[in-house]
């Protein structure tokens, strides 16, 4: 068994929005720290449970059957307190009470503020990307995002089959705050007609209504419009411009948070284990200001100075391909 270094009991919480995969980072942290005989309390509700004091005591039994769970059993918030220096010096303090020798932090790049701020007061932090939005610059993979695009793509494949028995069009709004990484890897994944993403300024009439126009000629009947919740327009200013212009009747279904629920898949599962191991392992070995990331297929840890500039682009091979065979 390998030597713990002298970390003695450290901390895991979970903050930002929820995201599938979530539960499978604290069995996998917990089980790995009991293995290297280090306590483990799992913070609730976030930094605000640090903050708060509000927290308990987690053992290798304690979180059996959270692999296959949605949400998050530590709960989440956002916590505007951690943005002052009173907030983060109260749960620095308090990390310093309950004797951490460190903290696994899983969320997104709000989340990894935090981090850094703690850090900054001597609390070794390590992060790790949770979030459906995929949006973290440093990794490839963000714990959830596969699991979000499967739920959207199930309920759109549903959504299809009445689209198709009354030739409508379906404008379908996914999320993804102001990143539309979600947006076009589901659209993809259903063969949209359009994807309509923050990053992608469209022109209307060419990306939208041409395109319609055009399996219409080819004897398409019906026709889905993927749109993320962070695009210039809203869903239904979309969804009237396309009927104004098409006169075919349009719809419009927001999915909402329902993409953040259910079961995590088989690759949300194996990479909140791998992430969850090795953020303990990163604690252990000294590297306490760390974000765990995916990169080229591999785990690493990088800054979270470093991390927090990354920025992520659209993959633009994906959209040219998806823009190519839509037709």
């Amino acid at each position: 068994m390998e030597s713990n270094k002298g970390i003695r009991r450290i901390a895991v919480l979970t903050s930002g929005g929820d995201a599938p995969g979530m539960n499978a980072v604290v069995r996998a942290v917990v089980r790995t720290a009991c293995a290297n005989n280090i306590e483990v309390l799992g913070i609730n509700r976030g930094y605000s449970g640090l903050i708060n004091n509000d927290f308990h005591k987690l053992g290798a039994r304690s979180v059996d059957g959270l692999l296959q769970r949605g949400g998050t059993i530590l709960y989440t918030a956002r916590c505007m307190e951690m943005l002052t220096e009173e907030g983060v010096q109260r749960a620095a303090n308090n990390c310093r009470y309950l004797g951490l020798d460190g903290l696994i932090c899983c969320g997104g790049d709000g989340t990894y503020r935090g981090a850094l701020a703690l850090s900054r007061q001597g609390v070794p932090c390590v992060g790790i990307p949770g979030t459906i939005d995929n949006d973290i610059g440093c990794t490839e993979y963000t714990i959830g995002f596969d699991t979000a695009t499967n739920t959207a793509i199930r309920c759109i494949d549903k959504l299809r089959d009445t689209m198709q028995s009354h030739e409508r069009i379906s404008v379908v709004e996914v999320m993804g705050r102001r990143a539309g990484h979600l947006a076009l890897n589901v659209g993809c994944a259903v063969g949209a007609a359009a994807i309509l993403v923050p990053e992608r300024e469209a022109d209307f009439e060419h990306d939208v209504v041409e395109r319609i126009r055009a399996g219409r000629i080819n004897q398409r009947n019906h026709h889905i419009i993927i749109v993320a919740e962070g695009y210039a327009m809203s869903t239904q200013e979309v969804a009237d411009k396309v009927q104004a212009e098409t006169g075919m009747d349009t719809r419009v279904t927001i999915l909402g948070h329902i993409q953040r629920g259910g079961a995590p898949s088989a690759k949300d599962r194996i990479q909140a284990t791998r992430m969850g191991y090795y953020a303990v392992h990163a604690l252990m070995e000294g590297r306490g200001k760390c974000i765990v990331a995916m990169q080229r297929g591999e785990i690493v840890d990088i800054p979270i100075e470093e991390a927090l500039e990354m920025k992520k682009p659209l993959d633009e091979a994906m959209y040219a391909a998806e823009q190519s065979i839509s037709i």
